[in-house]
Parts: C-alpha cells; sequence; structure tokens
C-alpha cells in the first residue's frame, strides 16, 4: 500500500505546484488597465497590459506591418517609443541603425505593455483596415507559384502598386494559432474591389503549404492592409525593374497601373529571371503590355535553359543581364535612372551593386526584400 500511495503524493504535489505556477503567472502578468497615448494625444486607448505592443494595438483595430507574423524575424513593426520601456532587447537591435536605435525606436513584437505607454507612428497606419475576403479563383502560374484572387464583398482597398497585404493563416495541422504572412499584392489599383497575390511554395512554409495545400475556392480569408513603402516616383526617371518568381507581383500592379492612369510614355526595363522555362509565367501579358506601353521593355532570362526550350532569349544571371543592357542598351545621359528591385537579400544586394557601378545612385534604388 505504501508503495502505491507515494506515487500518489507525488502526483498531488506535482499538480499543486503546477497550480501555484499557473497562478503566480497570471499575477505577474496582471499589469491592470494602462493606456497607449499615440501621435502625442491623436488617438488613445485604454488596454489590459500584458501583451506585446503589436498584439495589443491590432487587438483595438490599428494594425502595424508584420512580415513575419510578430515572431522578430522581419524588422517590419518598427515605431517610435516616448515612454521609458527598459533597454533594447538582443532581438530588436539587429534590425536597428545607429540613429534608431538612439530615437527608441522599437519592434512593436518585442515590446511588452506593462503600463502606461506613448508612441508614434505614420499616419497612414490609421488608414489600415482588416477585411474578410472571399477566395474568388486560384490558379497555377508555374508548378510552384499559384495566383491567388480575393473578392472584398461590399468592400473596397485603396492602394499604391507596390504595397503589400497580410494574409491571416489559420490553425491547421501545422500551426496551432493564426499567424500573418506579407504578400505583394499583383492586382490593379484600378480595381478596387478585389485583391490579387502571388505565392511561391516554399519547402516547410507555414504559410505557403497552406495556400498551397488547404485553401480553397469559395472560402473566407482575413486579409489586414494594405501596408509598404515600395511604389514608383512620379517622374520621368527610366524605370529599372528587377524580380524572379512570384517577385513579380508589385511590378505586374505598376505596370497595369501605368497604364490605367494614363502614364504611358514613361520609359521602363523589366529584367525577370528565371531557371528554366518552367520558371516563366506572364509572358503574353507582358507581350500585350509591351504593345499598349510604347516605352516598356519586357528582358526576360534564363540561368539555366534546358535542351528542348528552345529558348531565343538572353542567359545567364539576371545580375549579368542587367549589367550587359546597362552598359549596351540604355541611354542614360538625359535621364536619371532609377532602380526597383523585389527578391530575396541576396539578389537584391548583387543587382544593387550592378545599378551602383552603372551610375544608379543608391538615392535612387528602392526596393522590396523578401523576409
Amino acid at each position: 500500500m505504501g508503495l502505491f500511495i507515494a506515487p500518489l503524493a507525488i502526483a498531488g504535489i506535482a499538480g499543486v505546484l503546477a497550480a501555484l505556477i499557473v497562478v503566480v503567472d497570471m499575477v505577474a502578468n496582471n499589469y491592470g488597465e494602462v493606456t497607449i497615448d499615440i501621435n502625442n494625444g491623436k488617438k488613445e486607448m485604454t488596454v489590459r497590459g500584458g501583451a506585446s505592443l503589436l498584439v495589443t494595438l491590432s487587438s483595438e483595430g490599428l494594425y502595424l506591418p508584420s512580415a513575419c507574423g510578430g515572431r522578430g524575424s522581419c524588422g517590419a513593426c518598427k515605431c517610435k517609443v516616448t515612454s521609458d520601456v527598459g533597454p533594447h532587447l538582443p532581438t530588436e537591435t539587429p534590425y536597428m541603425s545607429p540613429q534608431e536605435l538612439k530615437d527608441n525606436i522599437r519592434l512593436a513584437c518585442q515590446v511588452k505593455v506593462k503600463a502606461d505607454i506613448g508612441i508614434e507612428i505614420p499616419e497612414d497606419l490609421f488608414n489600415v483596415k482588416q477585411f474578410i475576403a472571399t477566395v474568388k479563383s486560384i490558379k497555377d502560374v508555374t508548378y510552384d507559384i499559384k495566383e491567388v484572387l480575393f473578392d472584398l464583398g461590399d468592400e473596397t482597398v485603396d492602394f499604391e502598386a507596390g504595397k503589400y497585404i497580410q494574409l491571416v493563416i489559420p490553425p491547421y495541422n501545422k500551426i496551432k494559432g493564426s499567424t500573418q504572412r506579407a504578400y505583394s499584392m499583383s492586382s490593379r489599383p484600378a480595381n478596387r474591389k478585389q485583391i490579387e497575390v502571388l505565392v511561391r511554395l516554399v519547402p516547410g512554409g507555414i504559410a505557403t503549404t497552406y495556400v498551397h495545400e488547404h485553401l480553397k475556392e469559395g472560402q473566407k480569408m482575413d486579409l489586414i492592409g494594405p501596408f509598404g513603402e515600395f511604389r514608383r516616383t512620379r517622374s520621368d526617371s527610366i524605370m529599372l525593374c528587377v524580380a524572379g518568381g512570384s517577385g513579380m507581383a508589385p511590378f505586374k500592379s505598376m505596370l497595369y497601373d501605368m497604364l490605367d492612369t494614363g502614364e504611358l510614355n514613361r520609359e521602363v526595363w523589366y529584367f525577370f529571371g528565371a531557371r528554366t522555362t518552367k520558371d516563366m509565367f506572364y509572358m503574353d501579358e507582358m507581350k500585350v503590355l509591351e504593345e499598349k506601353l510604347p516605352n516598356f521593355h519586357f528582358v526576360p532570362a534564363l540561368s539555366e535553359p534546358q535542351e528542348g526550350d528552345g529558348w531565343k532569349g538572353p542567359t545567364g544571371l539576371i545580375t549579368d543581364v542587367l549589367d550587359t543592357y546597362l552598359k549596351e542598351n540604355i541611354n542614360s545621359e538625359e535621364k536619371i535612372l532609377e532602380g526597383y528591385l523585389c527578391g530575396s537579400p541576396g539578389m537584391i544586394g548583387a543587382c544593387n551593386k550592378v545599378m551602383n557601378d552603372n551610375g544608379v545612385t543608391q538615392d535612387n534604388v528602392y526596393y522590396d526584400k523578401f523576409a
């Protein structure tokens, strides 16, 4: 009997300790009601403390950008904190410039709301909305990229070409709670009732796996946005656009926006890199745009053309193709060159160097970097 009672006693003690831990955690994290002052009195909210600043603001309908879903791995949810909330965390400093550290710019996903706090954010974030959209269509544009078109129903969206939307991924077999991921919009800004994105399958990716394997036409999905600073300037400078894969999205949107707004004569060179012909898409659409935009030049290139592809276009890394065209085909004596890049950090860094080496000043290079 004694041997039987001992395990029960140990189990009872363990249960009591577990309960005490829960109670202590609840007490330690119960900060009561606190006030968040936004932009020096522009907006004020009373909330319950304890959660991150990012989560707390979103629960009140104020959405900061977060390409990684609040994991602290994208650096997108920056805001200025005007109150003392302690020193920067090691998870924040890699995303901060010396000036940002001095100005107390913080990552909202890493700052816990424990007391009254003041913050400053861009005014246009007050216009960010959450949409309950319906999946109108899902199309395979390549073997690993899907074009997803959302219908907004009675809602409308206003955005500049180049901005992105955040998809709210619901719980499924890979995640227990919802999360968010950012995708550039490929849709025409003139069509305010729909949002289109391109989603490339990343092996093991939480959001991309959900979109490719679980999302169905007719399904409801939450979208938050628009966000982002990537946009074209309104000038007569020559646009040099470079992308590959799903980086096509913002440039498709920009080109159709130029067509819809009558910006027909601006010189645009669009360099699109892919490995083989099976990675190429929207070729027919780009040809139609070349016909409608007289100074638009689409330059697709393959880095690994296969036998039987019948490829007659440029070959090699897109950086080499860009370098050749800048030296031989693009006359920049009378107009300023502007670079527009969308892709991985590595691709952006390499293309940025090529542009700088060919006379594109760093101030005139704009990019949308994948998180």
